[in-house]
């Protein structure tokens, strides 16, 4: 079989525009500087909720709380989808790992998830360190629609640092529904514990603001701990991924069509102090998976 490509033409006024003859011929064309589309039409523009999580813990237990299941995409991405039954409507979610902790990643994983499902909402989840003694205690979920990042830094002479902190807030519409939870539910609002252990213990469920860069905080006394609580004292907890979300969405918002809003849920595993461990990722992953599973109704 012999292939043929291109287009051979003689004389004057001739024209051809998008035409194809024989066997198997076809036309392909594109508008220039247009990205290509790769998601069927029955995958186009359905998607409620684009879920990011960063440890294997916290994909288990969204993936419990929502009934995901695996997904291989022909570019060889994993995710994790399923309709969400939540009361009087059915949710659209997919949910990713990101390849790693931290901002960069968590924005490679943003883009794989607007790439392939192009979803009307982010969520952040999973687990974070408390900063707040009250607030925040083990166990513990913020719910979190106004992130500080505050890894911008002048360091001057003689070594001295002054942050300059970045403050962004989720669009409004996630914010009256964030608030409308709570309305609803209380501030704090009360869970139990989502792991058979804790099943008779009682958790809070508080609105807050999140701190965010690229530091693993273990030191009650850390430098970072005492400027976020100066900055704003509603920083309830820390992590190193929000501000690579609340980043993604501020420059994304230069594309046409609608910019998805975010949310961050995070259960808290630790209090960002000397006794950070992991022994209570499970318990704090779990927590906010069922917040997020109480919070798609009024997302969506």
């Amino acid at each position: 079989m012999t292939n043929n490509r291109g287009i051979s033409n003689h004389g004057n006024n001739n024209s051809f525009s998008n035409n194809a003859i024989g066997e198997r011929a076809h036309v392909s064309f594109a508008t220039p500087g247009q990205e290509r589309d790769t998601r069927s039409d029955e995958e186009s523009h359905t998607w409620d909720i684009g879920v990011v999580t960063i440890l294997s813990e916290e994909l288990q237990a969204v993936r419990s709380e929502l009934n995901l299941e695996r997904h291989k995409e022909p570019s060889g991405l994993y995710f994790y989808r399923g309709n969400y039954a939540a009361p009087g409507t059915t949710i659209r979610v997919v949910a990713t790992q990101s390849q790693s902790q931290g901002q960069r990643s968590t924005m490679a994983a943003l883009d794989n998830l607007r790439r392939h499902y192009n979803p009307r909402l982010w969520a952040l989840v999973g687990v974070g360190g408390g900063i707040h003694d009250e607030h925040a205690r083990i166990g513990n979920v913020i719910v979190s629609t106004d992130i500080v990042y505050y890894e911008n830094r002048k360091i001057q002479g003689g070594g001295e640092v002054r942050r300059r902190g970045e403050h962004r807030q989720a669009p409004a519409p996630v914010v009256h529904a964030v608030n409308a939870y709570f309305a609803d539910n209380g501030t704090p609002a009360r869970i139990h514990g989502q792991i058979p252990s804790y099943a008779s213990e009682e958790f809070s469920v508080y609105p807050g603001v999140m701190g965010s860069g690229e530091a693993v905080i273990a030191d009650r006394e850390s430098e970072i701990r005492q400027y976020l609580t100066a900055y704003h004292e509603k920083v309830l907890a820390v992590d190193m991924e929000a501000g690579g979300l609340s980043q993604y969405w501020q420059e994304n918002s230069i594309h046409r069509g609608e910019n998805p809003g975010w949310v961050v849920v995070r259960g808290v595993s630790d209090n960002a102090d000397q006794e950070k461990g992991h022994g209570y990722h499970e318990l704090a992953a779990r927590n906010a998976a069922h917040v997020l599973g109480q919070l798609v109704s009024y997302l969506c």
